[in-house]
């Protein structure tokens, strides 16, 4: 088996890259098919190609197909979306089968049963290491992209977790600025609490909307401690366990029993989420940016949204941030068009394309030029990217049972139906897996 430690980004690495990043911004195979009406008179075949994606991508995707299709009429390509979990298996299974779309959805890294790392290992991703576009991926993003020195998924660039919060809601409560420290959240908190507005939405019924909050606080709890607790993981050294990653657990709890989220999270979803924090009912979901524009889509006004990161310590200057390769897309290696896949990702790949799909979902774009840009909201996160920001957690770990066992501890512990201890030693038995 490949050794897995070739394929993880070192957080050395990491705040060289996000660091340079800072400163430059100061589901079924589809098959070749003749159109019946280009058959005759000299005219070429239509190929039809597949994609399946997560919601998240279909508003840089739409756009960037229509391009595609006008610079490339021969090729049409058939875009479905599905939610994140769902895709984690039904694709994931069609891929194992031999039968999945040309084009789908890839994580980053090796944390999830459609990451990078698991599916490029099984030889079920064609190599795209020969496009141009490949050889400016910065040092540090190099392990979410490649595996073995193969560059096998296409991504923008990278987002950040923090907190999504409606202006106004802030307003009404007399809330001035965001917080800056965690006791600090924790009053802001109340004063919306105080006002008659829910501080928190949360969408727990949603699997990935779980794990957000954690993520958002880990790296103040754990990796401003001890920067290299991955690698002291990977080694037997670490545990979740006996790790800042139980104050991370506590401080979450310590939101829901002070009444700050939403009644029954387990039972609410992404997108009731979503429509909480547009409305005013809720002043905040702790999510990642490149959902900013979903929420901005179901606000009466677009500027009454904004991000601010999660203050998980309570020293400003010991506040740390996520700050990951967004979800980006590969290519099937057993498709009938392998090579009509791969020349969309090329055309993704051109900088004029990196720009318009990271400004749709409000990411720093993977590399720069002059008419790059970062959505204002994500501005208040640039100061800490330098050396303050560790990769999404999932980015670096060892396999994909990880994550969905997270997931779950999650929801039971809101259920009342684990305990930290519980938890956290189910998520270090799915790591040793």
């Amino acid at each position: 088996m490949t050794d897995l430690r070739n394929a993880r980004m070192s957080r050395v690495q990491f705040f060289r890259m996000m660091g340079g990043l800072a400163v430059a911004a100061a589901a079924t195979a589809c098959s070749t098919r003749p159109d019946t009406a280009a058959t005759t008179g000299g005219q070429s075949a239509t190929t039809e190609l597949k994609f399946v994606g997560v919601a998240d991508q279909k508003a840089p995707m739409d756009s960037l197909l229509a391009a595609y299709q006008q610079a490339k009429p021969s090729v049409r390509i058939n875009a479905s979306y599905a939610p994140t979990d769902q895709v984690q298996t039904s694709v994931r299974t069609q891929l194992g089968a031999g039968n999945a779309p040309d084009l789908h959805v890839v994580y980053p890294g090796s944390g999830s049963a459609m990451s990078m790392t698991q599916i490029g290992q099984a030889g079920l991703l064609a190599d795209l290491s020969a496009q141009p576009w490949t050889q400016t991926i910065p040092a540090g993003f190099k392990p979410a992209f490649q595996l073995d020195g193969k560059t096998y998924i296409y991504s923008a660039g990278s987002s950040v977790i923090g907190a999504v919060y409606n202006k106004k809601a802030f307003e009404k409560a007399k809330v001035d600025a965001p917080p800056t420290t965690w006791t600090e959240f924790l009053a802001v908190c109340d004063k919306l609490k105080k006002a008659g507005i829910t501080p928190i939405a949360l969408g727990a019924q949603t699997p990935w909307v779980t794990q957000l909050i954690t993520y958002a606080l880990v790296p103040s709890t754990v990796y401003a401690k001890d920067p290299t607790f991955d690698d002291k993981q990977i080694a037997g050294q670490a545990t979740f366990a006996d790790s800042g990653w139980r104050q991370a657990m506590e401080m979450y709890l310590e939101l829901q029993k002070r009444g700050f989220f939403n009644d029954k999270p387990n039972g609410t979803t992404f997108e009731q989420q979503i429509s909480m924090v547009a409305t005013g009912k809720a002043a905040m979901a702790i999510q990642v940016s490149a959902v900013l524009p979903d929420f901005r889509k179901a606000a009466s006004s677009p500027d009454d949204l904004s991000m601010f990161p999660v203050p998980g310590a309570d020293d400003a200057a010991s506040v740390w941030i996520p700050a990951g390769v967004v979800v980006g897309l590969g290519a099937g290696a057993k498709g009938k068009n392998v090579e009509e896949a791969k020349a969309f990702i090329d055309f993704l790949g051109k900088q004029e394309n990196i720009n318009a799909y990271a400004k749709a979902i409000a990411a720093i774009p993977l590399t720069q030029d002059a008419s790059s840009t970062i959505d204002p909201a994500v501005q208040s996160f640039l100061p800490f990217t330098k050396d303050r920001a560790v990769p999404f957690m999932d980015q670096r770990w060892p396999n994909a049972e990880v994550q969905p066992v997270h997931f779950a501890v999650v929801q039971e512990l809101l259920a009342g139906k684990a305990t930290i201890d519980e938890a956290l030693k189910k998520m270090d038995e799915a790591y040793q897996k």
